[in-house]
């Protein structure tokens, strides 16, 4: 176990966003929602890639028939890894105005994402499910800055913030994928900072990066706080568990809302960070559609 953190990629992403591992072709893949590209890093010898998006897309899982599923500002696409060529399967109007933001696959194979009002989530988004037939459902309404999306074990808790409110909730997931018997897990009010992206371990603990706080932190199933790691930036977006054995915790970070004196003291914002926890994360399916 260790909480010391390494630069894996530098990088200067406006909004880096949405880290996803995909295990058979080794790579972990992130956004960077403002500059619309989806980058890569090879886990085996840090070899890195990306392309230029079409849109602003921030959500990403493996596709079972090969490539990536997206959630974007149109709606969802498909894109090819071997070529990175993108095309949009199923359009959407969130809005003018409004762009994706966190999501996640969940362990029923199930693309849950959200939207959110690109003028800092001013305008309330929603959370959504993409099922694997292809269907798009409306779960939740009335949220301003979604994040942390992200499911317990069994499949049977979702836990989900609204950044605006520093809040995170744990919602009971029924069998047809609705949300029900919310309850608040974590009320970060009054403090630094508030909750972003989420990863969950294989022991169900949650670990959250907290957007202008410098950290990240891993709270057990009851909210109780087990262990702060100190990050070098100060606005840490997400985290995913990848390499070949879930054992690596990726960081994505952000520059966006940053000074010019404040990035001189932290140069690498805008990069992906790496640490070994010494507890390994939640293996997720690939999505089926």
């Amino acid at each position: 176990m260790s909480d010391e953190v390494r630069c894996a990629a530098e990088g200067l992403d406006i909004l880096g966003e949405g880290p996803m591992w995909h295990a058979a072709e080794g790579r972990l893949y992130w956004f960077d929602i403002k500059g619309r590209r989806l980058n890569w890093l090879n886990h085996a010898d840090g070899a890195r890639g990306g392309w230029n998006l079409p849109w602003r897309a921030s959500v990403a899982a493996p596709r079972t028939a090969g490539g990536l599923v997206l959630a974007t500002e149109a709606g969802i696409a498909h894109l090819d890894t071997a070529t990175g060529a993108a095309a949009l399967v199923s359009p959407m109007d969130l809005g003018p105005g409004f762009r994706s933001n966190d999501g996640k696959i969940d362990l029923a194979g199930r693309l849950w994402w959200s939207s959110m009002d690109d003028d800092g989530g001013k305008r309330p988004g929603a959370l959504f499910r993409t099922d694997p037939d292809g269907t798009t459902h409306q779960v939740l309404d009335g949220i301003h800055i979604a994040n942390t999306v992200s499911v317990s074990p069994d499949g049977r808790t979702m836990y989900f913030a609204d950044s605006a409110l520093q809040l995170i909730w744990a919602f009971a997931i029924t069998d047809d994928g609705r949300l029900a018997d919310r309850r608040v897990f974590l009320d970060m009010s009054g403090q630094t900072g508030g909750p972003d992206g989420s990863a969950v371990d294989a022991e169900g603990h949650l670990w959250n990066v907290q957007w202008g706080a410098w950290r990240m932190v891993r709270y057990a199933p009851d909210g109780s706080v087990d262990r702060i790691v100190a990050l070098p930036v100060e606005h840490p977006t997400s985290c995913a568990f990848g390499g070949p054995d879930l054992s690596t915790l990726y960081v994505t970070s952000a520059r966006e809302g940053l000074s010019a004196a404040q990035l001189e003291g932290q140069p690498l914002a805008g990069s992906v960070f790496a640490l070994e926890p010494g507890v390994k994360g939640l293996p997720l399916p690939a999505f089926a559609g």
